[in-house]
């Protein structure tokens, strides 16, 4: 990725950053002496994870790009913003969210990408079935993306989620969050997470049984 984020300072006088330093090491880092390679591997952690949120997020590759630059831009412009204590994961999603949000307002459209693989696939990306998301203690439509052809109306059915429960599927499910790290992200209870979750796996076997799909 390129563009506005090549264009930002550089502080070429810094000492070597250590390969192990935090997330919040770098992000207070850069905050105070302004160092660009704490900001560029700040970008190179994040750059796969939250693209890869973006894209699920928004349902489009390049208008995915376009929000990671300015998430990130905003990083750059408000790092003295990011208080010590806090958790920069976090803390960047919060940004990227609100940044996702201005854009689809902006565009005046509000995609959702079909869910059909990430239902097959979960196990392989390290997050599970959508079901394990309450840890076993609530049916849902785990299984019901087996078949192919079933794809498209389990993304119909994703599709027509509540804003806010579709949020904490792809936040917890997507991105395997922690229920905490989704609270303090989309500024909610943990309770609340797990209530949304748990709203989201009745609508969506609600909808697929509907369209009789087996449960």
């Amino acid at each position: 990725m390129n563009g506005t984020i090549e264009q930002m300072p550089t502080r070429a006088s810094q000492p070597d950053l250590p390969e192990n330093w935090s997330d919040e090491e770098l992000i207070l880092g850069y905050q105070s002496e302004g160092d660009r390679r704490a900001f560029d591997e700040l970008v190179h952690r994040y750059e796969r994870e939250l693209y890869s949120y973006l894209r699920h997020y928004l349902g489009d590759e390049q208008v995915a790009e376009d929000v990671f630059q300015h998430t990130f831009l905003q990083v750059h412009l408000k790092c003295d913003h990011f208080e010590p204590g806090r958790k920069f994961r976090p803390w960047l999603y919060t940004v990227a969210i609100n940044q996702a949000i201005d854009m689809q307002r902006r565009n005046r459209r509000h995609r959702m990408v079909s869910l059909d693989k990430r239902l097959r696939t979960g196990a392989e990306e390290g997050t599970g079935a959508l079901v394990d998301l309450l840890d076993g203690e609530s049916p849902g439509p785990g299984t019901l993306a087996e078949d192919a052809e079933q794809s498209e109306e389990v993304r119909r059915a994703v599709d027509e989620l509540p804003e806010t429960s579709r949020q904490a599927v792809l936040l917890v499910y997507f991105q395997g969050m922690k229920y905490r790290e989704a609270a303090e992200i989309l500024s909610i209870p943990v309770g609340t997470v797990k209530s949304r979750l748990h709203a989201a796996l009745g609508k969506l076997t609600e909808i697929l049984s509907r369209n009789h799909l087996p449960k």
